[in-house]
């Protein structure tokens, strides 16, 4: 029996540590395609943005001592995943991973990741699909940190990986956002949750003196963070220290009853 083709992907770049920790683990079980942001594309979500240039270059990486041939693209995470199914896989894959991100993924913020992003747009062209995130510092975010070890979340991915190529799941869930604690071990159970309903991190606005001036929004830790409701993903990873596994559904229609809703919009 042939291995599962699995397409790999990231939004902190091609060269991200995160990115080839996952590669490494996921090829003990299936051929790994990776195709990943040429540069960093944290926060991106998933757009795909009219001026990106699309250019698709073959790169020669040494990774564990083995040579990888990996594709870098000019574009944002779901964009690179579409190029990668689109144009560089000579088959469809069986699998599509996004990961492992430096800095953990929850609450209502998966929308912004890039990450959940990428994995998001695999499961809107019909691939199983899963975002994987290690929880990191705020300052090792947009960084390639050696001193990160992504050692469990490569095990949960590799875990994860094996049973979404094996089982099938109900019809409304499209993807698993994974969350790994970063002091967690092999050893460290898992736990299904819901999403956070509040935001993980709060808006910060830029260091300027002029609006003339170049400035970026900045984050910050949520002020509410300590005040999670419990099981969701973020008490599960910060105060359980428990691996967060949310099953995600592209369907953003509200649950709420629509006669109700109906009723409020037509008085």
């Amino acid at each position: 029996m042939s291995k599962p083709q699995i397409l790999l992907a990231n939004d902190d770049g091609i060269r991200s540590p995160g990115l080839w920790a996952a590669a490494a683990t996921l090829a003990q079980i299936g051929f790994v395609t990776v195709v990943a942001p040429r540069d960093q594309a944290s926060g991106m979500g998933r757009s795909l943005p009219n001026t990106s240039d699309g250019i698709i270059e073959e790169q020669r990486l040494q990774v564990n001592g083995q040579e990888w041939s990996v594709y870098a693209v000019g574009g944002s995470p779901a964009q690179a995943v579409l190029h990668g199914i689109l144009e560089v896989m000579p088959s469809p894959p069986d699998l599509v991973v996004s990961g492992i991100n430096y800095g953990e993924n929850m609450g209502t913020g998966i929308t912004i990741s890039g990450t959940v992003g990428a994995a998001m747009e695999a499961a809107a062209v019909g691939y199983r699909a899963m975002a994987v995130s290690l929880e990191t510092d705020v300052e090792n975010h947009l960084s390639y940190s050696q001193d990160v070890d992504f050692s469990a979340a490569a095990h949960f991915t590799l875990e994860f990986a094996r049973i979404l190529l094996t089982e099938s799941f109900p019809p409304d869930v499209n993807l698993l956002n994974i969350n790994v604690p970063e002091d967690a071990s092999p050893q460290t159970p898992w736990r299904l949750t819901p999403l956070s309903k509040e935001r993980y991190y709060d808006p910060t606005p830029p260091k300027r003196t002029s609006w003339s001036q170049p400035g970026g929004i900045g984050y910050r830790e949520a002020a509410h963070r300590g005040r999670e409701r419990p099981g969701t993903d973020v008490s599960v990873v910060h105060k359980d220290r428990l691996v967060s596994v949310t099953p995600l559904s592209l369907d953003l229609t509200s649950r709420d009853s629509f006669e109700q809703i109906e009723a409020i919009l037509r008085r």
